[in-house]
């Protein structure tokens, strides 16, 4: 009886420790779709985020304590994004890397600015997010009007004269990034001979298909995911179209080439240079590797937004999200994807949109934007 009180004594001691050591870490989190259509994309940032604080802490954390990843799932739900942001917030985690799509991430970006969050998305690219004057939200990826403007320079350059198609999801993103796909296209001089919209999560579009037939379209811009873009490409195919499919960023991911297979050959989209090609990102591509992770699309723009906040902390000497990000917009800084500044809003200043190529084994390579 007694050996089992001591027992007992001891294991309550390491209980005591061990809520200690948790209490001296400094949480922060990632949020994203960990669940549901764009899950893919929501596993490139809790990748990204989970090897930048494996990196961070066994630098010797930061501030002297260590970091502890909470990974939140939003599952691109604009409401569950904002509970999950409340969530967040009264958990009084003081930094937040996300989320993956526009229509989360920005009714989270007001609950995060109540909560006192400093939020960094790694792939929220519509332009409202940071036009609204929130003090605490910052993006180290483009924004959908630059997108849109290399995405239509490109079409009106190497298909002038020829029939084209611009569709989009009806969400934040897509048809954001078609309407500044449809402007740049105008500006340019071309007039798209259709614009439609299908809705999220459709899965027949022969009704879609066949108009693109009737009117002898060229290439199909698609503004949205890459479930839907996807089966559109396939059911062009079934239908003996020919028709060329380009999209943004939201096709960065071999999830694409798995709903396509050889089909998915030719197909365009708009993303930021490879940053897994730059020599800032060797040594990490290679930890990725390791684990038999490939660190595409979103993954490393993630672990740079860990970067960008726990070097701002450093030179801040404090996690105090409104003077770290006071810091993050005073200074530049290095990151796994190149050097970064950012502009009063929170947008960067450096990064180009480039054009990418799917090939017939299910990988993409850019190509030049300004070639045929």
């Amino acid at each position: 009886m007694k050996s089992l009180k001591l027992i007992g004594l001891a294991l309550g001691a390491s209980l005591v420790l061990s809520t200690t050591a948790l209490a001296q870490d400094i949480t922060i989190a990632v949020a994203g779709p960990m669940t549901g259509s764009n899950s893919a994309f929501g596993r490139q940032m809790k990748n990204g985020a989970e090897q930048a604080v494996a990196d961070l802490n066994e630098a010797g954390g930061v501030l002297g304590k260590k970091l502890a990843l909470d990974v939140e799932d939003d599952a691109c739900d604009p409401k569950q994004a904002r509970s999950v942001a409340e969530k967040i917030g009264s958990a009084k985690i003081p930094f937040v890397a996300g989320h993956y799509c526009s229509s989360s991430s920005i009714p989270a970006s007001e609950a995060y600015a109540d909560g006192n969050v400093l939020q960094i998305t790694p792939a929220s690219t519509n332009p409202l997010f940071t036009e609204r004057k929130l003090w605490n939200v910052a993006r180290v990826c483009g924004r959908d009007d630059q997108q849109g403007t290399v995405a239509g320079n490109y079409i009106a350059k190497n298909y002038k004269g020829k029939n084209i198609a611009i569709l989009n999801d009806k969400s934040t993103y897509g048809k954001g990034l078609a309407d500044e796909t449809k402007k740049a296209l105008n500006k340019a001089g071309v007039t798209e001979k259709l614009f439609e919209s299908y809705n999220a999560g459709d899965k027949d579009f022969n009704a879609i298909v066949s108009r693109l037939k009737l009117n002898n379209i060229d290439l199909v811009y698609v503004g949205g995911y890459h479930q839907e873009a996807g089966l559109i490409l396939r059911q062009m195919r079934d239908q003996g179209l020919q028709t060329v499919l380009m999209a943004g960023d939201a096709l960065a991911d071999k999830e694409f080439a798995s709903i396509t297979g050889p089909a998915g050959e030719g197909t365009l989209f708009t993303f930021g240079p490879d940053p897994r090609n730059k020599p800032t990102a060797k040594t990490i591509v290679e930890k990725f590797k390791s684990r038999n992770i490939d660190p595409e699309g979103y993954t490393l723009y993630t672990y740079a937004a860990m970067q960008v906040w726990s070097d701002a902390v450093k030179k801040a000497g404090t996690t105090d999200p409104k003077k770290v990000m006071d810091t993050i917009k005073a200074n530049s800084w290095e990151t796994v994807i190149g050097p970064l500044e950012f502009d009063a809003k929170g947008d960067i200043k450096q990064l180009d949109y480039v054009v990418y190529k799917w090939d017939a084994k299910g990988g993409y390579t850019e190509i030049n934007p300004k070639g045929a």
